[in-house]
């Protein structure tokens, strides 16, 4: 049941086309049935015309001066003269089984005709002979139909004459039935050939455009299916042979996994956000209905609701400046006001401000730089947000008693910063997604999962680079470099003067 219905879906395609069927019906099969149309009547007019052309140029050899010639002496004779030369002419003419000759005389009557048959003709039915009366060599061929229905080709030769009178005429008339026999038969070969050859043309295009249209429209009715909800829907062909056609499939199928591995991410993100929003909220909105009902002697308790209320308000005002960020970026708004500054007092300051959290938290944090200065035309918000955002992470995945350090070290024209910590680790498999945005390797853990995927672009936007080393259990080592200027020695005084505002040109 499903053949017959796959067929009539083929036959319906064919006699309804549409869309890439309909385009090869109108572009390619209809141009090549008119070409070989034309082929076909060209070949018909061509074998035609050599047929009739044969013919005429055989009838048209046997009128010629030899025949003015035999009766010339005879013209102004008398009549019986005149009709015992004809019949003298054609009992000698050799080619009587093909060509019949009929002469006539002065009164326009058949004298003698090689068939044995005068017939009924006049003068008056003889256009061929009025023709070549008009003809100024005195020859005219004609083709159709005699009295019979038979179809014959004429040549008439009149007499010259003097005097301007009638002086008589020989015809020359073959059958066409034998060539028009010929040309009917070439006729039905080259139609047969032309059916034959237009069917192929048909099925073989049909089955090509079908190997086309067929995969095609599985390819459509994947991405509906998909665009529909089904996010599980696949393309599948059959063959193994590597064309267009497969690799499109392919190419759709990885877009498809990427945009299902896009949404999932998306969802986990939009989860994960929700949470790290509602976690803050829940505290403030907590502690702000505890304050409202404490009195005035409560005086610890208020000021540790406050402390907790101001802090989960800063978390919650990096979350969103951390969303905002990502949305500039994403919308390419994400600009930087570059002015020269210290990289490496941006560091020392960011250093200062995690030293209360590492005591919080129990984490030992280390700090190693050297003694001279960074400069670099950079943003000094961005870049302060680069390492702030690094160390947050390390932060993050390092459980107490571990420990993070921060190292920087000049290298020519670059500054290198890295950052070491023993936490958890990234696995081998998590970590070339890990500066993707809304990926997350640690579900566990609080965060977004768009702060590294910021920080990656920051760093390229300052012509740096990001790279990140992990070792599951381990822990993790993100590198920085960013490109400085050289600075001498006897330089970096003015320099430091230039940044922090002090006159240090006596040391």
């Amino acid at each position: 049941m499903e053949l017959i219905r796959e067929k009539f879906e083929r036959v319906k395609t064919f006699l309804q086309p549409k869309g890439i069927t309909k385009r090869w019906i109108t572009s390619t099969l209809l141009v090549t049935a008119i070409v070989l149309f034309i082929i076909l009547a060209v070949c018909i007019f061509a074998v035609a015309g050599y047929y009739n052309s044969y013919a005429s140029n055989t009838l048209y050899s046997y009128a010629n001066d030899s025949v003015i010639t035999f009766f010339s002496p005879y013209l102004d004779g008398t009549d019986e003269a005149f009709q015992e030369k004809s019949m003298e002419f054609v009992e000698n003419f050799t080619d009587k089984s093909k060509v019949e000759v009929v002469v006539i005389d002065k009164h326009g009557a058949v004298c003698v005709s090689s068939s044995g048959f005068k017939g009924q003709d006049t003068l008056e039915n003889m256009e061929d002979v009025h023709n070549a009366m008009k003809s100024k060599t005195g020859i005219s061929r004609w083709k159709g139909f005699n009295s019979n229905g038979e179809h014959i080709m004429s040549v008439a030769m009149v007499f010259p004459t003097s005097d301007g009178n009638f002086k008589g005429a020989v015809r020359f008339i073959t059958s066409l039935k034998a060539i028009d026999a010929q040309i009917y038969t070439f006729i039905a070969i080259v139609v047969l050939i032309y059916i034959i050859a237009l069917g192929f043309v048909t099925f073989s295009g049909s089955f090509f455009v079908r190997t086309i249209v067929v995969p095609v429209r599985k390819i459509n009715d994947v991405t509906k299916a998909f665009t529909q909800g089904n996010i599980d829907a696949r393309i599948e062909l059959q063959g193994d042979e590597r064309d267009e056609i497969n690799e499109l499939a392919d190419s759709v199928n990885n877009m498809l996994n990427e945009v299902s591995a896009t949404d999932k991410i998306k969802n986990d993100f939009i989860t994960t956000v929700s949470h790290e929003l509602r976690t803050p909220l829940t505290a403030i909105k907590g502690w702000g209905e505890m304050l409202r009902e404490l009195g005035p002697d409560d005086i610890e308790l208020t000021k540790r609701g406050t402390d907790i209320i101001i802090s989960e308000s800063e978390r919650l005002s990096q979350l969103v400046e951390e969303l905002l960020n990502f949305s500039r970026l994403q919308n390419g708004t994400l600009s930087l006001r570059l002015e020269k500054i210290d990289v490496l007092a941006e560091l020392d300051e960011t250093i200062f401000v995690f030293k209360e959290r590492s005591k919080r938290d129990g984490i030992e944090l280390t700090y190693s730089a050297p003694d001279l200065p960074a400069p670099m035309m950079a943003d000094p918000n961005r870049i302060k947000q680069v390492f702030v955002n690094i160390l947050d992470n390390a932060f993050k995945y390092t459980e107490q008693g571990g420990m993070v350090s921060v190292e920087a070290f000049i290298d020519g024209e670059r500054l290198i910063i890295q950052v070491l910590d023993t936490g958890c680790g990234i696995a081998q498999e998590d970590l070339p997604n890990v500066k993707m945005k809304f990926y997350k390797a640690n579900i566990q853990v609080r965060g977004s999962g768009i702060g590294l995927a910021v920080v990656d672009e920051l760093v390229k936007m300052h012509n740096g680079t990001l790279d990140i080393q992990s070792k599951l259990g381990i822990g993790t080592t993100v590198t920085i470099i960013l490109p400085i200027e050289e600075v001498k020695i006897d330089e970096s005084i003015n320099l430091i003067n230039d940044i922090i505002g002090d006159d240090l040109s006596d040391v």
